[in-house]
């Protein structure tokens, strides 16, 4: 096993340590071609903004004159949205002390670049998930580990919904990576099996893992 972890690999621990046994068994799985139009749409936000049409031909997860809306309030937000439009650098591996991976941009800000990672799916109402919280603090002690400075903050992107949001890396998130770490350092076996989860049911490795997932009536 490598001295340090993907990025990934961290996320997946949080989600669930037996998903993570089994993608550390069967290798990564390809990124579905759909996956990368989103991430695609991370940097045409400034199109987005002034094309019509290439707003209403975009795989927007909602509506567009939302993603408009969204898109314009994060530009008058954020001090960093022209950095963000246009990054210092693109699809940037870094490589740290305990984790390693790609961030698919590396933003300039006025301390130095910090991480930004461009997720497929739905935001939370606040903040970022769990297991996307592993993953940008990754991302940001991984730039600290090969820069030498402190990176405090690192930029969550969700452009099927047109959510840029700033996240810190406050003690909370930071003890939240600790603990992915532990838990991706400990796999040595499959762990135990999760308990009737909603997790469980988008997850591609549901039929062998064996989990038994239960209906509310069942419950009941």
């Amino acid at each position: 096993m490598p001295d340090t972890h993907t990025f990934r690999d961290l996320e997946t621990a949080a989600y669930c340590p037996r998903k993570l046994y089994y993608r550390r068994r069967d290798g990564p799985p390809d990124i579905p071609d759909d996956v990368g139009r989103v991430r695609d749409l991370a940097f045409d936000y400034g199109r987005l903004l002034t094309d019509d049409a290439a707003l209403l031909a975009a795989p927007f997860d909602v509506d567009p004159a939302t993603v408009r809306d969204r898109l314009r309030a994060a530009r008058d937000r954020l001090d960093a949205w022209d950095a963000l439009v246009d990054p210092a650098v693109r699809d940037a591996y870094l490589d740290g002390k305990d984790a390693r991976g790609v961030a698919h941009k590396l933003v300039d800000g006025v301390d130095g670049p910090v991480p930004s990672l461009v997720f497929a799916g739905a935001p939370p109402d606040q903040g970022v998930w769990e297991p996307q919280t592993v993953r940008l603090v990754a991302a940001a002690k991984a730039l600290s580990w090969e820069r030498e400075r402190s990176v405090e903050h690192a930029y969550a992107e969700y452009p099927a919904h047109g959510v840029v949001r700033r996240i810190e890396v406050t003690a909370r998130r930071a003890g939240v990576y600790r603990a992915a770490l532990r838990t991706a350092e400990a796999i040595d076996g499959p762990p135990a099996r999760a308990d009737s989860d909603a997790k469980c049911s988008p997850c591609e490795y549901r039929e062998q893992c064996g989990v038994r997932t239960r209906s509310l009536r069942s419950l009941l």
